[in-house]
């Protein structure tokens, strides 16, 4: 059977307040061209469809559609919530989905073969698949107690809770002449991450390894982490990677969806698709008289300046460069030595001492700015 993997949509995403929506049309556009391209007998979307809970309609219209147009290629499709995700809201969404011929598991359900999603290619290959939407600490204990697995002991971690799930979901998979999969939204640890995803989501309070997934698996669709890549473990990991960069931290990676083959005796063969219909993100820096000889690159910026700030600053860059969307003083050249050092202490000194120490310290030589403080402070205190 072919598979086309994907994950991290995070459609509805508002970059720096540039709105991405466009670019998620273009992007969306791309992954069902891939898909009617390479004609999957399954598409996983492994969760993050959207970038906040409380999506706009625009969002809600955009993701519908593209997973009907997904259905449509012949594949059958599998959507799952990831932590960006409303889990109650998706699961709202059943009864369309479900007359669509789509499968959308936004939360734990309280019967866990609601998880366990069978199916057979055209060819007839059959396949199981095991879905698992992200799980909050507090979730992943409750789908114990749901699941009727023996109550989370004070010292179990949550990897030891989401191995227990996982365990339970995969009791199947010893079965011959099947390809087992799971999907499922979470971070493995040894897996390096994107860099625009949600810290709290990410740190090693919510990493699991590898090993919580079953040998007897023929391939693991992740999400959650916006690089594609490989990881190591008992079967074949793998995260697709979001098809777009979502913030600035992302721009050296590849937007990409996975496209994976195998059969119930064959390894899993996988292959990287290029998703190039966004903009690129790019990071850029210097002094103004150096931003002005530069050839902008085709991307939406991040600009390092290296000038002292001042009033205006901001806007003489954004003439040179229109597409800027985040502007910074260049840390380096704030990193002088000393810096942490130059304010004094502040008893017995007034607002206005203490505002001209701090303009110092960030070597801010911008006078006008000490007499609008002056401005400010004088109608302000009468």
């Amino acid at each position: 059977m072919k598979i086309l993997h994907t994950s991290d949509w995070h459609v509805g995403k508002v970059l720096k307040g540039q709105s991405r929506a466009e670019e998620h049309k273009a992007v969306l556009a791309g992954v069902i061209d891939i898909a009617r391209a390479e004609q999957p007998d399954l598409v996983i979307v492994a969760g993050d469809l959207y970038d906040t809970a409380a999506p706009t309609s625009e969002a809600t219209r955009l993701v519908t559609r593209a997973l009907t147009a997904l259905r449509r290629t012949g594949a059958d499709v599998v959507a799952i919530g990831g932590n960006h995700d409303n889990g109650p809201a998706l699961d709202a969404l059943r009864p369309w989905a479900e007359a669509a011929g789509i499968t959308l598991r936004g939360g734990v359900r309280e019967n866990p073969a609601e998880h366990v999603i069978d199916g057979t290619t055209a060819g007839g290959e059959r396949w199981q698949l095991a879905a698992l939407p992200f799980l909050s600490q507090r979730y992943a204990i409750r789908a114990l107690e749901m699941y009727e697995l023996t109550a989370a002991e004070a010292n179990q971690t949550y990897a030891d809770h989401l191995g227990r799930v996982l365990g339970r979901l995969t009791e199947g998979f010893s079965e011959p002449d099947r390809v087992h999969l799971v999907t499922a939204h979470l971070t493995v640890i040894g897996a390096a991450a994107g860099g625009g995803e949600r810290d709290a989501h990410t740190v090693l309070g919510y990493a699991v390894p590898a090993t919580v997934f079953p040998a007897t698996a023929h391939y693991v669709a992740l999400g959650h982490l916006h690089r594609a890549q490989r990881v190591e473990g008992p079967c074949p990991v793998r995260y697709s990677g979001s098809p777009l960069a979502v913030d600035f931290g992302e721009q050296e990676n590849v937007p990409s969806v996975t496209v994976v083959e195998v059969t119930a005796s064959t390894a899993a063969r996988v292959r990287e698709v290029p998703v190039t219909a966004a903009s690129a993100l790019r990071t850029v820096r210097g002094t103004l008289a150096q931003l002005a000889e530069i050839e902008a690159p085709d991307a939406w910026l991040r600009v390092f300046v290296r000038e002292h700030p001042r009033a205006g600053l901001r806007e003489e860059v954004q003439e040179l460069l229109p597409r800027a969307l985040e502007i910074r003083i260049d840390p380096e050249l704030l990193a002088t030595p000393g810096s942490g050092t130059r304010i004094a202490q502040r008893s017995g000194r007034s607002p206005r001492e203490l505002f001209g120490d701090y303009l110092d310290s960030r070597g801010h030589d911008d006078e006008g700015v000490r007499e609008l403080f002056d401005e400010l402070f004088e109608e302000v205190d009468h």
